[in-house]
């Protein structure tokens, strides 16, 4: 629970950072340039800036069809024993490393079968849908169970993913506007075409199409993704992804929350807008709100599975420093049409 003296110290800190904005003939460049701040970065640090999420199946299990489930449950736990050591109360100051345990996730599916009508059209609207999709030639075709990572940068959840589903009847997209980026993962020794199809995409383009049919996919993932991208951008870029889920189909988002640690962080100059920065790489990053991140997937059409705000103490000790950690995990679902009457 945070406490009322940190909320406001956190508040006046940010209001502080925020005093002095970019002159706004200067801000363009960090949206039309994008690609070229994050592939500069990817240039520079190639893969070793990120580590691999290993905490993604126990936050995420929607990402995997239910036969790929327990044995990547297993992984992740052994996983995860085997990087958190330390007795209860020691320090973890490495950000990709923070869900050791984040408590039950709870949500709820649409198993309602006591309407024979409505079971028979939802059934009926799918036979359909995959018909469509069976008469067109794409990457993945023959998958029952289709995952697109947006953002996926260069592959830190592709991975534990491809490495989980080789077994399986599933097919993971991915893609990034970076083409850098793209080319490390499709360089990564673990990347096999049979599962995964990467490319090189802009997900803020409105007349840029994906690699696959509307309504084919059964999970979205946005880790760490939507607060690069403009506020101004978010809500026309979340409407056109959602188009692409399955009715039942999932999208799966963890981001930047307001007052995180790394907010509170920026000097004087940095602030483009309000809660919205740009590092001294040119890369940008938006925080945000629970209420700001259900509008957003509310206005795009889905419905709220689980939407909350994760908060964590860190402690560095070799810095001696305290860091108050936000992060905004959710789940929408795309909801099935509503039968005729």
């Amino acid at each position: 629970m945070i406490l009322k003296e940190d909320k406001e110290n956190a508040q006046q800190k940010a209001k502080e950072n925020a005093f002095i904005q970019i002159p706004l003939e200067e801000q363009g460049k960090f949206d039309t340039e994008a690609s070229k701040y994050w592939d500069k970065f990817y240039e520079m640090h190639q893969d070793k800036f990120f580590k691999d999420r290993k905490w993604l199946f126990l936050e995420f299990p929607e990402l995997l069809p239910s036969g790929a489930k327990s044995q990547a449950m297993n992984r992740c736990l052994d996983d995860q024993q085997a990087s958190y050591p330390q007795p209860s109360g020691s320090s973890i100051d490495n950000e990709t490393r923070h869900q050791q345990n984040n408590g039950p996730t709870h949500y709820h599916r649409n198993t309602d079968t006591s309407n024979p009508q409505t079971e028979s059209c939802q059934g009926a609207a799918l036979e359909t849908i995959e018909d469509a999709i069976q008469t067109t030639t794409f990457p993945g075709q023959r998958a029952s169970f289709r995952i697109l990572e947006v953002g996926c940068g260069v592959g830190n959840s592709v991975f534990p993913i491809v490495n989980s589903i080789k077994e399986t009847d599933a097919f993971l997209y991915c893609c990034d506007f970076s083409a850098c980026a793209i080319q490390l993962v499709k360089d990564h020794p673990d990347y096999n075409d049979s599962v995964c199809h990467a490319f090189v995409h802009d997900i803020c383009e409105e007349m840029a199409s994906f690699p696959f049919p509307h309504q084919s996919l059964d999970v979205i993932l946005a880790v760490f993704v939507l607060s690069s991208i403009h506020p101004e951008r978010m809500q026309g870029t979340l409407n056109r992804l959602s188009t692409y889920l399955k009715h039942g189909g999932i999208f799966l988002f963890r981001d930047y929350g307001r007052y995180d640690f790394s907010q509170l962080r920026f000097k004087k100059g940095r602030c483009l807008s309000e809660n919205f920065y740009t590092r001294g790489d040119g890369t940008c990053v938006y925080f945000f709100t629970k209420d700001e991140v259900h509008n957003l997937f509310s206005n795009a059409g889905l419905e709220e599975i689980q939407n909350l705000e994760d908060r964590r103490l860190q402690v560095n000790r070799g810095k001696k420093v305290v860091m108050h950690r936000v992060w905004m995990q959710s789940k929408y679902r795309k909801s099935y049409p509503l039968s005729p009457s």
